[in-house]
């Protein structure tokens, strides 16, 4: 389904599940799509969730815009559809960017954040990363497409291992990754090429939890580890054996972890009342 913004763009969206049940909102990595969240759709609703999932601006069905965005706009962008759905706040679950912004999120619209699940992902930029932004968005206009940056990008988010053994899933992702409009790639790496909420993070008060693949060499364990410590209470937990996309290449792993991280706010909610 399209939500459409104030601004006409539109923004896909995917809510699945019982109407009385809490809400699960996922978002998704940079050139992915909210398909990369479908092994985690059965087993949110089995869990007594509902699910809202949506593709962010310039992703597989939402519209993209010219320019620059920022963390902020992307965040903005969730919160318009959360409160254009009537919900009253979601346990939020992003990975990557979807990392990135929901840290704006958590910020900037704190009542609207029942906990936060924050996935390989960073505080800030790296050090000295812009060079390496600018060189991909250059690749990308110039092929007026991602399929240059295609394979390089499935290398760093799954292990050779997964990639023989899932082709048919690792295909599926690859054509998320071209699907991803140029305009949409561009400015959303010009959001990320130089944010950081370190300083910012002691103020999030919304229940936290980090999570990391164990091999993820983009946004390594030692970044979400830092990321949890500088958030009051958060807490790190780790996938052994993966790379970016835990979810996506140990889903049994990462649905445990979820679950589990659901289940027991669920039960603290219940202990509190």
């Amino acid at each position: 389904m399209y939500f459409r913004l104030p601004d006409s763009r539109r923004i896909w969206y995917e809510m699945l599940g019982d109407p009385e049940s809490p809400v699960v909102c996922l978002t998704h990595s940079l050139t992915a799509d909210s398909g990369m969240w479908a092994e985690q759709v059965p087993a949110l609703l089995q869990a007594g969730y509902r699910v809202l999932r949506m593709d962010i601006r310039g992703h597989g069905g939402s519209d993209a815009m010219d320019g620059a965005y920022t963390l902020e706009n992307l965040a903005d962008d969730v919160s318009i559809v959360v409160q254009g759905l009537g919900l009253d706040g979601v346990h939020y679950v992003g990975l990557s960017i979807g990392g990135m912004f929901g840290q704006a999120f958590a910020l900037k619209y704190p009542q609207l954040m029942r906990s936060a699940m924050l996935c390989d992902t960073m505080p800030a930029s790296a050090s000295g990363a812009e060079g390496m932004w600018d060189e991909r968005i250059a690749t990308a206009r110039s092929a007026n497409s991602l399929l240059p940056l295609a394979e390089a990008t499935l290398g760093r988010w799954f292990t050779e291992d997964f990639r023989r053994r899932s082709p048919l899933r690792c295909r599926q992702v690859h054509e998320s990754i071209l699907a991803t409009s140029v305009n949409g790639f561009e400015g959303c790496v010009r959001a990320i090429r130089q944010f950081d909420f370190s300083e910012a993070l002691p103020k999030v008060q919304v229940p936290t939890l980090v999570v990391c693949g164990s091999d993820d060499p983009g946004t390594p364990p030692a970044e979400n580890r830092r990321l949890a410590e500088l958030i009051p209470g958060a807490r790190y937990e780790e996938v052994p054996g993966c790379r970016h996309l835990p979810n996506i290449e140990r889903p049994e792993a990462f649905n445990a972890v979820l679950t589990r991280w659901l289940a027991g706010l669920r039960s603290s909610a219940i202990t509190k009342r």
